[in-house]
């Protein structure tokens, strides 16, 4: 795993990856951190054997072998209880992912603005080699040495593994094609990217091209939640983040989020989690940090 560099009295972040690429060979002292880490990088591990806990984003997620798991930028992540794991370790920037062929955009999109659904995924026994095989080229051509189109090959050996990787998920490869699935996808990647900024969704409609209605229409139907909602579970996520693996006082975290005051904060994130921010802060140091 990459060296990292600290951010806070709890997480650190990981330092900049050549090329915004890197893969690496799993194993359980690689893996082995004393603090939460967030993301600088989209995050593949395909793991092949062992045992041990995955906490992304304070949910917990067994680790047992012939799985994939993937994280996105920012998320925060730690392993406890490792045992003999194996596999691979894949990272990659937005800069990077733009080496590969525009086909394979709706893979990315749909597995990664969607992440939360897709951070698990089981690879069939059958379906193993394959992958391995895949991961396996993809770092021997990580390994040698460099020449002038070495970021393209190993861009295409992403665009597969993001490939095979979608179609590992029968849902997912069934709505490539569909208008709606894509505009819902193009949604969640700017309210990921803009939550910060905005949280008006005729912001994010226009940006769309469609009416405000349209766009709820399409959540519902692809969610079963409405856009405003997505939007504030997107602005609770990171609110709990900042809470948990930074010492930034509430007021600066609520302007950081775009909020006019404190109060409005405090409100909004008590609306939604049944706790004030500061009561959030002090109940999750207890459990265990």
């Amino acid at each position: 795993m990459e060296q990292a560099h600290e951010i806070s009295l709890n997480v650190i972040v990981e330092k900049d990856i050549k090329d915004s690429f890197s893969i690496h060979l799993l194993n359980s002292h690689a893996l082995n951190s004393s603090s939460p880490i967030r993301l600088k990088y989209h995050r593949i591990l395909l793991v092949k054997d062992g045992n041990g806990v995955l906490t992304i984003d304070g949910t917990t997620f067994p680790v047992s072998g012939s799985e994939l798991f993937l994280l996105a930028k920012e998320q925060i992540f730690s392993f406890s209880k490792l045992d003999n794991i194996s596999g691979y370790e894949l990272c990659f920037g937005d800069c990077f992912w733009e080496k590969t062929p525009a086909s394979a955009n709706n893979c990315k999109a749909v597995l990664f603005n969607n992440i939360t659904d897709n951070q698990h995924i089981f690879v069939p026994t059958a379906g193993y080699p394959e992958m391995d095989l895949l991961f396996n080229n993809l770092l021997l051509e990580y390994q040698n040495e460099d020449y002038i189109n070495k970021p393209d090959a190993m861009a295409a050996y992403l665009k597969i593994i993001m490939i095979k990787t979608a179609n590992l998920n029968a849902s997912l490869t069934k709505a490539y094609d569909n208008f709606e699935k894509q505009i819902y996808r193009q949604f969640l990647g700017l309210v990921q990217n803009q939550f910060n900024t905005t949280h008006d969704v005729s912001d994010f409609a226009s940006q769309l091209n469609i009416s405000t209605r349209k766009l709820s229409e399409i959540c519902k139907h692809n969610s079963n939640k409405g856009p405003k909602d997505i939007i504030s579970l997107q602005i609770i996520t990171e609110a709990k983040r900042a809470l948990q693996f930074s010492t930034k006082p509430v007021k600066e975290i609520a302007f950081d989020l775009n909020f006019n005051s404190p109060e409005q904060f405090s409100h909004f994130f008590k609306k939604y989690t049944h706790f004030s921010p500061q009561l959030y802060r002090v109940d999750f140091v207890k459990i265990g940090m």
